[in-house]
């Protein structure tokens, strides 16, 4: 039996409650090893959860939104080239030189315009979203000039040329080198036309992007849709998720007084991506709760066993003037040793194989072939965290607890007499 060092100050009751426990020791130690698995699993998946929503947050906004856009206050809930930005390249160009300033480099910027246009090949016409975008400075922040299926991506900030998606390109029966006409609105409501050659042809497996956006030089889209030097948008890439927050505080305090702009960050601008992590947390803790059920039933039968056949015993500690109370904080008391057990040693195997895997990665069948299609990681890595390692295993720990209240309260039913009977 595992012995308490003598040296400590611990209360006879605590003392009574670890000898106890180790009456039975197989009994014990597999009580403590499915308190240990179940917690080594839940540091894991809780680790490798969080990962994912860090991978899923930066491939959606990576593909085009990025982690902040500063934007005419008006735009979000109303999109027209009105609500814009003036002198948008020279007022980015200020931002990068500012970036460079202050030592930040881990954070890109790109300037953007915004509209909805009707493009038209000799045989179809389609409306879609029409991006203009700084060719030098948009990879930095996108990844959609990374998925060139055909052909290649814009260069010249001036040129009269577009980079389609693969299901805009067959819809309208088209491919590189074939020309384009696009019809839409200016700003000053003037009647917007021009005629674009195909350079280049993306595929992100997503078809609603594939199918709807289209991107042309920054420089092209300002002399096409009359914007006299105006765009709809600054987006910005920060280093990580974690430096959104501090980024946003840093670029409010750079907006300028004389225009109504504001800092949106991918939270306000993406409100659907936050509700699906919501949505599949709550999916994954209904199955982390019918985990942390069976363990705590697997306490509960371990700890009811252990009171029945002590039945005697407490019986004789009742008729020597033992109140109940006291019996039933010393059953409370083994239970919380046991679950310390189970808590520490789960924890630290937990955070070690996590701590490898997040250092290492790991992959599925099927995962490198998914990610070189979609322009993603190849490996997946956990999230390992104060908070990851802690959660699953203090959830079990009270429930292990909570479920030693039955039969702790069954001895305040019990007859001194009658239980020193029992066998």
């Amino acid at each position: 039996m595992p012995s308490l060092p003598m040296s400590l100050p611990i209360p006879l009751p605590l003392r009574m409650a670890w000898r106890n426990l180790w009456r039975h020791k197989r009994r014990t130690w597999i009580t403590v090893g499915a308190m240990v698995f179940s917690n080594l699993l839940l540091v894991f998946l809780i680790s490798l959860q969080f990962g994912s929503y860090g991978m899923m947050i930066e491939n959606t906004l990576s593909s085009y939104t990025g982690h902040l856009q500063i934007q005419h206050k008006d735009f979000q809930d109303k999109p027209r080239l009105r609500n814009s930005i003036r002198d948008i390249r020279a007022y980015a160009a200020d931002i990068r030189q500012r970036l460079s300033s202050d030592g930040i480099s881990n954070t890109h910027i790109a300037a953007r315009g915004l509209a909805f246009a009707l493009v038209s090949s000799e045989q179809r016409s389609y409306g879609l979203q029409l991006i203009g975008v700084e060719p030098e400075f948009e990879p930095e922040v996108s990844t959609l000039p990374g998925l060139v299926s055909s052909g290649r991506y814009l260069q010249r900030a001036d040129a009269a040329e577009i980079f389609i998606g693969s299901v805009l390109a067959r819809n309208l029966k088209v491919d590189v080198g074939d020309e384009l006409t696009l019809l839409g609105s200016g700003r000053d409501g003037s009647f917007a036309a021009g005629v674009v050659t195909i350079v280049g042809i993306f595929d992100s497996g997503m078809a609603d992007i594939d199918r709807n956006l289209a991107q042309i030089p920054l420089g092209y889209f300002q002399s096409l849709f009359s914007m006299q030097g105006h765009g709809s948008s600054i987006t910005v890439t920060a280093g990580n998720l974690a430096e959104v927050d501090t980024m946003k505080r840093w670029l409010t305090a750079l907006l300028p007084e004389d225009q109504p702009l504001t800092v949106l960050d991918w939270e306000q601008m993406e409100p659907g991506l936050k509700q699906a992590i919501q949505a599949d947390m709550a999916s994954a803790w209904f199955m982390y709760g019918i985990l942390i059920i069976l363990v705590a039933f697997s306490v509960m039968n371990t700890q009811l066993m252990s009171v029945l056949e002590r039945t005697r015993e407490f019986g004789i500690m009742l008729a020597l003037g033992v109140k109940p109370r006291r019996l039933g904080m010393m059953v409370m008391s083994e239970t919380a040793l046991m679950a310390t057990l189970g808590f520490a040693i789960g924890i630290l195997l937990g955070s070690i194989v996590t701590w490898y895997i997040s250092i290492h990665g790991f992959t599925y069948p099927g995962m490198e072939e998914m990610a070189e299609r979609f322009n993603l990681p190849d490996r997946m890595y956990p999230e390992i965290s104060l908070l990851s390692s802690m959660l699953g295993p203090a959830v079990i720990f009270i429930a292990s607890l909570l479920s030693a209240f039955y039969p702790a309260l069954r001895l305040f039913a019990l007859e001194p007499v009658e239980a020193m009977r029992a066998v």
